[in-house]
């Protein structure tokens, strides 16, 4: 019996391709200290920056510090399981979250496992926690509004899908409101939502989720949570997790809201990381890569150009400050890397106007691009007027006679701040916006008790759905007030007047 040495050497060839080793050959170290969620780990010596390493129990890691004779990992889990002496072994894998449809509606930690006890998420598409952001080629200027319900933002600091538009104040100044805020205003956008709640207590973010469960925001929102009771290697990864769940949607050509809650804590959380890793301390004790971190976290909002699907992805990240000092440094990076900021201030606050933002230092870099023609027109010189408005406002304080054309000023600006105060999860239409702002800058409140301001703007705005939908019907078409537009608007706001049902008070107020 003849063998063909063709035959012997491609059965052979075969039998290696489809040999599996039973011999694990993966490198293996072993933990010297571990403690506050970081291990000190001898061995490994191939291991890379930012790979996943395994502890016994099914609890990973991520390669942090590479070291002469040993790695730092940050322990992503229950680090009291781990003690000194357990085996690790490297995965050759970078750390990836689930993504896709099968997310959205839900309530996940940083690594996607559910919080909600709506069972367990089924999806077999996964994106790297980190990657690179889309170059400038990839790119394409910031030009679509996003609405986020809020006429004060929407006319003053105007946001557009693909911007970052930091909102910053002190503690209990309404900074989540405006979030959330924004989250609800997507109901029927097509906008898809995720809230990233960092170090917050757990109760706050259960109200939060269920803010947005009254009022059906859940149905499009995915909440990512690393509460103050989780591991700061959690706190750290949770926006770049909440990030990577996002630009799936992104890559899908469809659009994308993140709102980072807050991003203060992360970095605390990492400098916590970097002091137990013995990384040199800089500026208030944060490391030298503090600006990196979030730069690389807050350039992966974008929108795409339309040869990569149009997609976008626009982020809200939230900085606490302490006393007002946004000279701080991690306020100051945060400010640096983003396209404005949305400015709220205590005394406002506190004074009733909600929300409590100051117009004088809150800025969008990108203007009247991400307007609709309507509100542009209307708004224009909203923003200043009201910056003069509290500048006239201090002086008049001072108690110096007025005269006639610096009261009428004063008066008006009373009434526009009362007109641009807005309820909590009261979220309000563009073109209901662009209504009452028209009322309010061409003088017809002025004679409007400043008490009543909110009362005329209700039914004002009932007034112009029930009985002038023809007006109202045109500027949601066109997008813009025509001259035709605004006559008619005109005449309609006098026919309004005349049956406004306080115009007794107003009269009064009048004599």
């Amino acid at each position: 019996m003849k063998f063909n040495s063709d035959e012997i050497a491609s059965v052979i060839q075969q039998e290696i391709e489809q040999f599996e080793s039973q011999v694990d050959v993966r490198e293996v170290g072993r933990v010297v200290e571990v403690g506050d969620g970081i291990a000190r780990v001898n061995g490994l010596s191939g291991v890379m920056s930012g790979e996943m390493v395994e502890f016994p129990g099914g609890i990973f890691g991520l390669a942090f510090n590479l070291e002469e004779y040993s790695v730092g990992v940050i322990i992503l889990g229950d680090y009291l399981r781990i003690q000194a002496g357990d085996e690790v072994r490297s995965t050759g894998r970078l750390l990836s979250v689930p993504v896709g449809d099968a997310l959205v509606g839900r309530v996940v930690d940083p690594l996607g496992n559910p919080l909600d006890g709506k069972g367990p998420i089924v999806t077999d598409e996964r994106r790297p926690l980190e990657t690179v952001a889309a170059g400038v080629a990839e790119r394409q200027p910031v030009s679509e509004p996003l609405q986020t319900g809020i006429k004060a933002i929407d006319a003053m600091t105007p946001i557009g899908r693909g911007q970052r538009e930091l909102i910053i104040g002190d503690r209990k100044t309404g900074k989540t409101a405006i979030g959330v805020d924004a989250i609800i205003n997507q109901k029927r956008s097509g906008v898809k939502c995720f809230y990233v709640a960092v170090g917050q207590k757990e109760s706050t973010t259960a109200g939060v989720i269920e803010a947005l469960r009254q009022h059906g925001a859940m149905d499009y929102t995915t909440v990512i949570v690393a509460g103050a009771s989780d591991s700061a290697p959690l706190q750290y990864i949770a926006p770049y997790a909440g990030t990577s769940m996002a630009e799936h949607f992104m890559h899908r050509g469809e659009h994308g809201l993140i709102v980072y809650d807050d991003l203060s804590k992360q970095a605390v959380a990492y400098r916590q990381l970097s002091l137990l890793m013995r990384r040199p301390p800089g500026r208030e004790a944060f490391p030298g890569d503090v600006f990196y971190c979030h730069s690389r976290l807050l350039e992966r909002s974008v929108k795409l150009s339309d040869a990569l699907g149009g997609g976008s992805l626009t982020s809200l990240p939230i900085i606490e400050t302490l006393e007002g000092e946004v000279s701080a440094y991690i306020p100051t990076n945060v400010i640096s890397i983003t396209d404005g900021q949305i400015y709220l201030q205590p005394d406002l606050f506190f004074a009733g106007q909600r929300p409590a933002m100051n117009v004088g230092i809150s800025v969008s870099r990108v203007g009247g691009a991400a307007q609709i023609k309507a509100m542009k027109k209307v708004a224009g010189g909203l923003r200043l007027d009201l910056a003069a408005f509290r500048e006239l406002e201090a002086f008049a304080k001072l108690g110096t006679e007025l005269d006639a054309a610096t009261q009428s000023r004063l008066d008006r600006g009373y009434r526009m701040v009362e007109l641009l105060k807005q309820g909590q999860y009261a979220p309000m239409d563009v073109i209901d916006q662009v209504l009452s702002i028209f009322a309010g800058t061409r003088g017809y409140l002025d004679k409007v008790p400043i008490d009543l301001v909110s009362r005329w703007e209700k039914e004002f705005l009932a007034f112009m759905r029930e009985q002038k939908p023809e007006i109202r019907q045109a500027i949601v078409d066109s997008k813009d007030i025509t001259p035709e537009t605004e006559n008619t608007l005109k005449d309609a706001i006098k026919e309004f007047q005349g049956q406004f049902t306080g115009k007794k008070e107003v009269a009064e107020a009048a004599v």
